[in-house]
């Protein structure tokens, strides 16, 4: 059980209180992606006494995956990600339960996976899927925090169905998906992950104003942060339909 006085730095004046706490060791966060962003995000979970953690990654560790994946060793190259992760989790803070799932998440297998958890992070680097998960969190009413980054730029967003604006009002859901590679470089991805992580910090204890109906983007070159209002579209193709 998590023993409060490893999270004391969390707790007073401009932190949370004992009882934010408490909420952060009942809770139940699902991670979509075990790669770059979600490195920093399981970082960040652990550090604040998250209890509970699910992890779902198909992929397996590669040499060119450790410039922007903190979390993963060396010696687990060619091993499942979200068996690296899990690993480092349970030497830094054996208080946290892991789940982990070595799957693809998609509209037929994601039901009995996501049941339980509340709120879902998007550590996802293909738009497809992100798109999926999106259709999701609409359909059964899950917050989602979306995340990116492509080279010196990022962004964030939180989805919280059934009044905010979902990803496919932020951005219309394309046609066609392309298979891109954009370049991850760690300072971005920890700076977009870790606003993910305050979003569900926030999302977790209450009481605080999230990124919904926002688009929150950083340009890593200026060192800038700009939001954008992104209103609900009562002609949207994914969420307008499901309401």
């Amino acid at each position: 059980m998590a023993k409060l006085e490893r999270y004391q730095q969390n707790i007073g004046i401009n932190g949370i209180t004992k009882e934010a706490q408490e909420k952060l060791f009942s809770a139940k966060v699902a991670v979509i992606g075990a790669g770059a962003l979600g490195s920093g995000v399981i970082m960040n979970l652990v550090g604040l006494g998250v209890g509970q953690i699910k992890i779902i990654d198909d992929d397996v560790v590669k040499l060119e995956d450790l410039n922007a994946q903190l979390i993963h060793r060396q010696k687990n190259i060619s091993r499942a990600k979200v068996m690296s992760a899990k690993d480092w989790i349970q030497e830094y803070n054996d208080d946290v339960k892991v789940e982990v799932d070595k799957i693809k998440l998609n509209e037929l297998n994601y039901f009995n996976i996501l049941n339980e958890y509340n709120i879902i992070i998007d550590c996802l680097n293909c738009d497809e899927t992100k798109y999926i998960l999106n259709e999701i969190a609409l359909r059964h009413k899950k917050i989602l925090i979306h995340g990116s980054t492509q080279g010196f730029f990022g962004q964030v967003a939180t989805i919280a169905p059934p009044n905010s604006a979902c990803l496919a009002c932020i951005k219309q859901k394309p046609e066609e998906f392309k298979e891109e590679n954009f370049p991850l470089i760690a300072p971005v991805v920890s700076t977009i992950s870790a606003i993910q992580s305050q979003e569900a910090l926030k999302a977790i204890i209450g009481g605080c104003e999230l990124l919904t109906n926002k688009l929150l983007t950083f340009d890593g070159y200026k060192s800038e942060f700009k939001t954008y209002e992104c209103n609900k579209n009562i002609v949207c193709e994914v969420c307008g339909e499901l309401n």
